[in-house]
């Protein structure tokens, strides 16, 4: 019996033993079997999330942000230990202690599958598992494959263990954990729920942030599941008492708070604070994702350091709207937004307003309101405006006389529900209230861009008339005709040609035959001048000159110097191209008017500063320049730093000097004189034919900016010009920045010398000479200066016998009767004094 019992004791241990062996087997096998061809863990080492790269001012201030996942990436140690602990209670509060993965909780998820039969697959991951899980495997959790998916997740959880640190592993997860509103990680989360920081979270707010990860976006929202939010919130606050990271005075007083959120408005949104997206941010990230890529650009955490001046962006801002608007509202129509609320919700103010903030209008214009047409009468309009309470002091209506401007009544161009745009009109005097009044966004639109000469810094730009109604940056990506404002570039090549400012050039009409037919290009004026000198040519945007030159030079030269200016990157060498007729953009164009201002150098433009990497390394820097006393600890009484730079010279220095010169002319008394600003400026006017296209260039000693106006499909803007429309942008502009960047003579280079001109005749004049003619030009010293009429340029083409022999031109008020002798007299040349006479007597 005994030896029975023995047997049957044996039997049973030698099955147990075993069974015990083949399990350990079979486990075994099945680890094996799931563990070979599972992703490196390893790659977890070197983990960098996606994270958000932002755009800042020189002065520190956040202008933008990009990212295709809201996240701002937080090291461990700078992670709150309240933040861990609320995590660690909610999710696995034996982080710190296994290997892991949780084999109790893991029984007890067995088991609810079994009874599901597969189809539940739920919980028991520790945070280990729930790293490898994000970062390594799919998600899956029904059937089969959820319970394949959670051997592989155990079995890179204890890989994950012995490779990484546990506060490596918790950095992972709470840098990477989707928590809903497109926020990953906790401190966006902590952004996007409560605008505050990770440190100023309160022990109730990080327990409903270590709440979400159980249902991220959905089933635990601040307002719309709320009752279960502040369930899951008081939950996680029980175990973080438990587990003794908070004490029972703290549970008791956060469990009886309400869960405020963004979201249900009682903190302001962290996107309040970013001011709206700008051309020159969205110019930013569309060169940043072309030289970094687009992965680098929007996940790689990119600290960006704008060349921006917020000041003078928004005075570019303001002064091409006001250019743009004032021509809109001379043609007298009303198109409105083109949007209108539904008539049944104007009778409920709340109804209207929260109407009227989910139509999608241009917010981005300062000083303007969108606002609803509640009441349209005979002598005014009622309306509800957006974020503005009707008062006795400032009524919601607009009187009769706001419409003037505009053909029709109120009835013509209104109805009940429509949504428009206004503003406050205020006296200049006092800033008092007069009257709310209509605005629209123009149908016509323009650019303007400003940059440092010497940097190549661009400190403003504006690529239409509002960013939210047309994203397009007309700035950088318009290309559209530069018309005359081209014309520098072929004087300057005429310039280093051997020709000087007093060259004389015939004014006279041309005639070209091309394969499209006989071409025969005009002046502005529809006039011709006969001989005149170079000066006059650009000051008066003589075109028939201008062809003169180029034909002279070739073509060739002129592309050349187009080229290497950056105006083109390939330029045709078609004759009508030296008058603009090839597209350029106003980046492009500003940019080579900058080397014309700081003497020849070549300046990249630019809108960053620099750029750094998520760890603070400095992966890109714009300005070159070598700084010999910049780590020195004081200078000398009266020194400055001491800058060396090695640039590019792309033109003579003494040619960028008279060219310079020559575009003062354009502004003193040609045809751009209306401009009046404080300083010198130089410049170039631009109209294209038929006025489709209108610019203006110009630049101080410091800073060139340039403005573009037309439409986008091209038509006629009618009877503008360059220096009547882009003009005053340009000075309304440069007033400005003048206050900031100062200004001063253009500097004289060594190697020439002046003299005295007559810029009518080009005949030299003595240094004493004064007058309305009289101009002191800079000449290269041994060269011929070409003066007077002894030696005509015509390039080529034949000319009539009834020139002028000289003539003031289409901007003077005497048209060629009368001229200022040397000694200021003036004296009267006989009208039949012409080159058909004068060359008859052989002085040609």
């Amino acid at each position: 019996m005994i030896r029975f019992i023995g047997s049957f004791f044996g039997a049973i241990f030698t099955m147990l033993t075993l069974g015990a062996f083949f399990g350990a087997i079979t486990v075994g096998g099945i680890f094996w079997m799931y563990g070979r061809d599972l992703p490196s863990h390893e790659s977890l080492v070197q983990y960098t999330p996606p994270t958000i790269s932002r755009i800042y001012t020189g002065e520190g201030r956040i202008l933008d942000e990009f990212a295709r996942e809201r996240r701002l990436f937080v090291p461990v140690s700078d992670i709150p230990d309240l933040v861990k602990q609320a995590y660690i209670s909610a999710e696995d509060k034996d982080f710190y202690t296994h290997h892991g993965y949780d084999a109790q909780g893991m029984v007890s998820a067995f088991i609810d599958a079994v009874k599901s039969r597969g189809e539940d697959v739920r919980g028991a991951s520790t945070i280990t598992q729930q790293v490898a899980k994000n970062m390594l495997l799919d998600g899956t959790r029904k059937g089969v494959k959820g319970i394949e998916r959670k051997i592989k997740e155990i079995i890179l959880a204890t890989r994950l263990e012995k490779t990484l640190t546990k506060d490596r592993i918790l950095e992972i997860y709470m840098n990477q954990i989707d928590l809903g509103y497109r926020s990953f990680g906790v401190a966006a989360a902590a952004q996007t729920y409560f605008n505050k920081t990770l440190d100023q979270l309160s022990p109730g707010e990080a327990a409903y942030l270590a709440a979400l990860p159980k249902s991220p976006g959905r089933g635990l929202r601040p307002v719309q599941e709320y009752d279960r939010a502040v369930d899951r919130r008081n939950y996680v606050l029980g175990q973080m008492l438990q587990n003794g990271y908070i004490d029972q005075a703290v549970h008791d007083a956060e469990r009886a708070l309400p869960l405020k959120t963004v979201m249900a408005g009682d903190y302001e949104s962290y996107r309040e604070e970013l001011p709206d997206r700008t051309y020159f941010t969205e110019e930013i990230a569309r060169q940043l994702s072309k030289d970094f890529g687009e992965e680098e650009f929007y996940n790689g955490g990119l600290t960006i350091r704008a060349t921006i001046d917020p000041e003078l962006q928004r005075q570019a801002e303001k002064s091409l709207r006001v250019a743009l608007e004032k021509y809109d509202r001379g043609l007298g129509r009303w198109r409105g937004t083109g949007e209108a609320l539904d008539p049944s919700v104007l009778g409920s103010e709340a109804d209207w307003r929260a109407a009227l903030a989910a139509v999608s209008v241009p917010r981005d214009i300062e000083g303007w309101f969108p606002a609803v047409v509640l009441e349209v009468g005979d002598r005014e309009m009622r309306i509800g405006i957006e974020g503005v309470e009707a008062s006795e002091a400032e009524p919601q209506v607009v009187p009769r006389n706001d419409i003037e401007w505009m053909r029709g009544s109120f009835a013509d161009n209104f109805k009940a529900g429509d949504v428009v745009h206004v503003r406050r009109m205020v006296k200049d005097a006092d800033g008092s209230f007069i009257r709310w009044t209509l605005r629209q966004v123009p149908e016509v639109q323009g650019a303007f861009m400003a940059m440092d000469v010497n940097t190549g810094r661009v400190i403003a730009m504006q690529g239409g008339f509002s960013y939210q109604d047309s994203v397009f940056n007309r700035a950088t990506l318009a290309k559209r005709q530069p018309g005359s404002s081209f014309k520098p570039f072929v004087y300057a090549a005429a310039l280093d040609s051997g020709f000087s400012p007093a060259t004389i050039v015939v004014d006279a009409p041309i005639e070209v035959n091309t394969p499209q037919g006989l071409w025969t290009p005009k002046n502005a004026s529809n006039k011709f001048y006969g001989p005149t000198p170079l000066r006059t040519g650009i000051e008066q945007s003589r075109n028939l000159m201008t062809i003169r030159i180029a034909e002279e030079i070739g073509m060739e030269t002129v592309a050349g110097y187009a080229e290497r200016f950056g105006v083109y990157d390939r330029m045709q060498p078609y004759l009508a191209n030296a008058l603009g007729a090839q597209e350029s953009t106003v980046f492009q164009m500003v940019a080579a008017y900058a080397m014309f201002a700081n003497g020849g150098e070549r300046v990249e433009p630019t809108l960053v500063d620099r750029v750094q990497d998520r760890y603070g390394r400095t992966v890109y820097r714009h300005d070159k320049r070598l700084c010999a006393d910049c780590s020195a600890t004081s200078l000398p009484e009266g020194k400055g730093l001491s800058l060396s730079s090695d640039r590019e010279r792309v033109m003579d220095a003494i040619t960028a000097y008279q060219l310079t010169s020559m575009m003062e002319g354009v502004v003193q008394r040609g045809t751009a004189r209306g401009i009046n600003l404080p300083v010198p400026v130089a410049g170039k006017t631009g109209t294209t034919n038929d006025s489709k296209d209108v610019w203006f260039i110009g630049y101080t000693s410091t800073i060139v900016a340039g403005c573009y106006i037309g439409y986008d499909n091209p038509r006629s803007l009618g009877s503008v010009s360059g220096g009547g429309f882009c003009g005053p942008v340009f000075e309304s502009f440069m007033k400005e920045a003048i206050k900031k960047y100062g200004g001063a003579s253009f500097k004289v280079p060594p190697g020439g010398y002046f003299m005295k001109i007559d810029r009518f005749t080009g005949q030299a004049l003595p240094g004493d000479a004064t007058g309305d003619n009289v101009v002191s030009e800079y000449f290269r010293e041994g060269a011929d200066p070409l003066i007077g009429l002894g030696v005509f340029v015509d390039g080529g083409f034949e000319m009539g016998q009834n020139l002028p022999l000289y003539a003031y031109g289409e901007t003077e008020a005497d048209q060629g009767s009368r001229v200022t002798t040397a000694t200021g007299e003036t004296k009267v040349i006989p009208k039949k004094a012409d080159f058909g006479t004068v060359s008859s007597g052989g002085l040609y």
